[in-house]
């Protein structure tokens, strides 16, 4: 006798094609991209060669699994959550740019390069260390094994991976609260770092990257560089509490027309032509967009944020081995971040923590927890009293009545027409491109 072909009956009495998972294929896929794309640390021209190769088969696979996914509706029902979270994280990152620029060029570059580095026992820890462990792990905990851009697509990949039943549909619910966590992480970092400054772990990096005055902005001129050597000023100041000290003699500041936007100049402090005779006439954008980062002390870990999000994900949409390597391989970029004085160890510590708070912060945006279950298991609850009676009467008739409404709580539909399903394609890659085009544009931190 011939296989009996599978299928399965769904609300309506609509048959649909099984749909097969493969619950092993996301953690191979990972795994394989990771160590392909290290090989660019170890034999550059066999990366270049093999990368290619990978993200065509991935993209092929992906293309040939989309028609027969099921869960089409699920996709289109977060379809507007999903894009509203993508602006949200956007303009969080907005407005972190801008809040990054103004608490390192306000106190200017002079400052920056003379300040010294606060004392930082995880630092001393790991000089420590570096006297007692043997070379072949020391150079394991130096190597770049993975950067921020590396969870970022893994992050993609959990999401597409809803196309193989790796992870819970849908895939777009998965992004949305990543997304979400991140806008919220980004604002909160804001209204950490702004209201006190502390310096770099590195004093070269503002010379290195930033093009403005090396005096600082008339504001710290007046309210803090009077004050910030002089323990007597500083007595003084908390006694009559106003700021009372003569401002020291300063470069006049630069001061371009940017028209309706004059008021960005205080906080973005562009390059002076006389000084920088190529930023002539620079517009506000070029001014911000040009450090990528900043180079102040920047609490919490932008880095670390990103790597502990993305490790939340896969731990609740996708757990097992694959998970915890993700998490050994944010402990290890946790502690390149302060062995290579990107961070100190309370931004690490700090980024740690806000990560995994944030994730279960935004559980009502998507979460693995099966609302069908819950569903069926407050309707029979509700009906307990009803089922025991119609049992003691012998009302069979009633019973499966009951027991058929239990059953029929949560089904959904998931046959599309083509409309629905042009319209599923359309906005699911437009979103997903989208998002993947953020991430690159800001994978810088």
């Amino acid at each position: 006798m011939g296989k009996k072909k599978k299928t399965t009956v769904i609300s309506g009495g609509e048959v649909i094609r099984k749909w097969r998972p493969m619950p092993n294929a996301l953690g191979v896929a990972a795994v394989t991209y990771i160590i392909v794309d290290y090989l660019r640390e170890v034999d550059s021209s066999l990366h270049e060669k093999l990368q290619p190769w990978l993200w065509a088969f991935l993209a092929l696979a992906c293309a040939l699994r989309a028609p027969f996914y099921p869960y089409w509706r699920r996709e289109l029902k977060i379809v507007w959550p999903f894009v509203l979270s993508v602006f949200f994280m956007l303009g969080a990152l907005v407005i972190e740019a801008f809040s990054v620029q103004f608490v390192t060029t306000v106190l200017g570059l002079d400052w920056h390069w003379k300040t010294s580095p606060l004392p930082d026992t995880g630092q001393w820890l790991l000089l420590y260390l570096n006297e007692k462990l043997p070379p072949q792990m020391l150079q394991l905990l130096r190597a770049p094994l993975v950067g921020l851009h590396h969870y970022l697509i893994l992050l993609l990949m959990l999401c597409f991976s809803v196309l193989f039943g790796c992870a819970k549909a849908p895939g777009m619910g998965i992004g949305a609260r990543y997304m979400t966590s991140m806008g919220i992480g980004r604002l909160l970092r804001v209204l950490t770092f702004v209201p006190t400054i502390l310096p770099s772990a590195r004093p070269w990096c503002a010379h290195a990257r930033f093009r403005t005055a090396s005096h600082p902005h008339p504001w710290a001129q007046k309210f803090f560089f009077p004050y910030m050597s002089d323990p007597e000023q500083v007595r003084k100041l908390l006694r009559v509490d106003e700021a009372f000290a003569p401002v020291g003699d300063f470069p006049p500041e630069y001061v371009p027309n940017w028209g309706n936007l004059q008021f960005l100049v205080n906080i973005l402090r562009p390059p002076d032509p006389a000084v920088y005779p190529n930023s002539k006439n620079e517009s506000w954008f070029t001014t911000l967009k040009r450090a990528g980062g900043g180079c102040n002390d920047l609490i919490f870990s932008g880095h670390i944020l990103v790597s502990v999000l993305t490790a939340m994900a896969w731990t609740e949409a996708y757990p097992g081995w694959t998970s915890a390597l993700i998490w050994v391989l944010v402990l290890h970029s946790a502690q390149r971040e302060i062995r290579e004085r990107h961070h100190y160890s309370a931004d690490v510590t700090a980024g740690l923590y806000m990560g995994i708070f944030l994730w279960w912060l935004t559980s009502f945006v998507w979460s693995k927890t099966d609302e069908r279950k819950a569903l069926r298991t407050k309707l029979i609850m509700q009906k307990e009293d009803a089922l025991m009676k119609a049992a003691k009467d012998g009302d069979i008739d009633l019973v499966r009545t009951i027991l058929s409404d239990i059953e029929k709580v949560g089904q959904e539909s998931l046959r599309l027409d083509t409309k629905d399903k042009v319209l599923a394609g359309t906005i699911l890659f437009a979103t997903f491109g989208l998002c993947l085009l953020a991430f690159i544009w800001t994978a810088n931190g």
